[in-house]
């Protein structure tokens, strides 16, 4: 187990909940504070980003509990990316990184990371972070036809944002003239600095206040229970190799994910050999998105009430062959990852699922369903807002599952109203899909029905990227699958992997996919079977 230098002596445990409190107050803070001075839907309304403090070597310590699981384990390796371009010795205060390549990112270009390096009285004492969904990036506008990282859209290195302070306006002019969105992406990018300004402001002056010169005992001490707990975890479970395979839609053909779960003692090991090649489209998921939602599955499985740290991870070890749709290599697209990574904590539970079977759920008709819907409204101007829908999740040894609810991605649904508001469309209606869910002593959520209608008279291009229309959610333990979703333009059913355009007057009808169920349907209590009927 790690250990850590104390300087001065440890903190004690009281002393280290109040600071532990603080800092997640701080990010909190932060992540409150950028949703404010945002300018896209992406964060303002459903939140697609996330926010960090890490020390000054660019290890995690506090995150929002609420933050996107594809955040968690990825910004601190974005941190430590930006430290191996730019070393301590060589920043100022003033100075922003900033990059969105996909392997040292989140696994495509849209997500722009940033990074602020704090001073403490001339030295750095930690770094500040955030990570948000650009509204656009140019290119395909997330198209699962993207062949490479390319035809994605515009790249941006790891370089400084901002100078001892002062903003790159030269990158700011190439940044505005490559994409479609210029004032959402550029308000969207000063929100995130701000946001960093913010938590720097707040840690000084907490440090101050405690007398503090470093993070390194509060960061130890974080680390280091979180890790305990984590092993402790781990021992409680049967020493073992557990493995699970499945398919998922795909593109042209379905994609296999195999995972073995290997337990020994206190330590853990994940390796995907056996999962499918990687493809020549954008179906693929860079390692670090890999890495974060099957760290995440783990989280949920063995200690979920831990606040979001790296100690946690530190007993858990993962391999992903490089070259598989886990772990592409460069210059593969990867815009459509999240069609792979939300399944990963779904098969972390199908390894599981033998040595904890209480502390798992069903299959959830996840991955979250989008569509970009972009063109020119009655006025003459541009629009591209991306919109996002959710099946439901898979029920639990002791409940039915949530009916449309965003599992794994924590992303919120763009509601109605907004949607009415920037993109030129009628919502027909948004309402829970009947008996969706699949049965079980406990049923899986239900998904839902979105019908729009176009109202303009010039046509609207529109990207899906949904699953679950062809491989059902499954249940467990004797539960059943959840329905399938499926795309239906103007009445007819559509492949949700291709781009479509949606006529003057023409309709689009989303049906999101059911949950799985969670146990023999013969158990179901009568009081719950009674309260299905609302959903006939």
């Amino acid at each position: 187990m790690a250990k850590h230098e104390a300087n001065p002596p440890r903190l004690d445990a009281v002393t280290l909940r109040v600071l532990w409190t603080r800092l997640i107050s701080i990010v909190n803070e932060a992540s409150a504070a950028l949703v404010r001075t945002s300018f896209s839907t992406l964060v303002r309304e459903t939140y697609d980003f996330s926010v960090i403090l890490t020390d000054e070597n660019g290890q995690g310590i506090v995150q929002p509990p609420a933050s996107i699981p594809a955040f968690i384990g990825t910004l601190p390796a974005t941190v430590r990316h930006f430290l191996a371009e730019f070393p301590v010795s060589e920043l100022v205060p003033g100075d922003v990184l900033i990059t969105n390549d996909p392997w040292m990112g989140t696994g495509h270009l849209a997500d722009v990371s940033v990074a602020k390096p704090i001073f403490l009285d001339g030295k750095v004492v930690g770094f500040a972070a955030s990570v948000a969904h650009a509204p656009d990036m140019g290119g395909r506008t997330g198209s699962t036809e993207s062949r490479d990282v390319f035809e994605e859209g515009f790249q941006i290195p790891v370089m400084k944002l901002c100078n001892a302070g002062t903003p790159d306006a030269t990158f700011i002019k190439v940044l505005r003239r490559n994409v479609r969105a210029p004032d959402e992406v550029e308000g969207d990018l000063w929100a995130q600095v701000s946001a960093l300004e913010l938590i720097e402001n707040r840690l000084i002056a907490l440090m101050r206040h405690y007398h503090m010169t470093s993070l390194r005992d509060v960061a130890g001490e974080i680390h280091d229970r979180s890790e305990r707990a984590m092993r402790n975890a781990i021992r409680d479970m049967p020493d073992g190799t557990y493995d699970y395979e499945f398919a998922t839609d795909g593109l042209d053909d379905p994609v296999k994910i195999r995972i073995a779960i290997t337990v020994k003692g206190d330590e853990l090991e994940v390796d995907f050999a056996g999962t499918s090649p990687q493809v020549d489209k954008a179906l693929n998921s860079a390692f670090c998105y890999t890495y974060a939602y099957t760290m995440f599955g783990l989280k949920c499985v063995l200690s979920p009430e831990i606040p979001n740290n790296e100690g946690a991870f530190r007993p858990i070890r993962m391999r992903a062959p490089e070259g598989s749709v886990l772990n592409h290599r460069f210059p593969t697209s990867g815009c459509s990852r999240s069609m792979l990574g939300h399944y990963l904590p779904f098969a972390v539970f199908g390894a599981l699922s033998r040595a904890v079977p209480n502390r798992i759920i069903a299959g959830s008709g996840s991955p979250i369903w989008s569509v970009l819907m972009r063109g020119v409204n009655e006025r003459g101007a541009q629009f591209a807002n991306k919109l996002f829908y959710n099946g439901g999740t898979g029920a639990s040894h002791r409940r039915d599952g949530m009916n449309a609810t965003s599992w794994p991605s924590n992303i919120s649904l763009t509601p109605t109203e907004v949607v009415e508001q920037l993109v030129p469309v009628r919502v027909v209606h948004k309402k829970l899909r009947p008996n969706s869910g699949g049965e079980g002593q406990y049923r899986g959520g239900h998904g839902q029905d979105i019908l729009l209608q176009s109202k303009i008279d010039t046509p609207i291009f529109m990207v899906f990227l949904a699953e679950r229309t062809k491989h059902a959610a499954p249940g467990i333990a004797g539960g059943q699958a959840g329905d399938c979703g499926a795309l239906v333009i103007d009445g007819v059913p559509a492949d949700p992997k291709k781009q479509h355009v949606l006529k003057p007057g023409g309709t689009v009808l989303m049906r999101t996919p059911g949950g799985g169920g969670f146990g023999d349907p013969k158990g179901r209590a009568a009081h719950l079977r009674a309260s299905d009927a609302k959903y006939a």
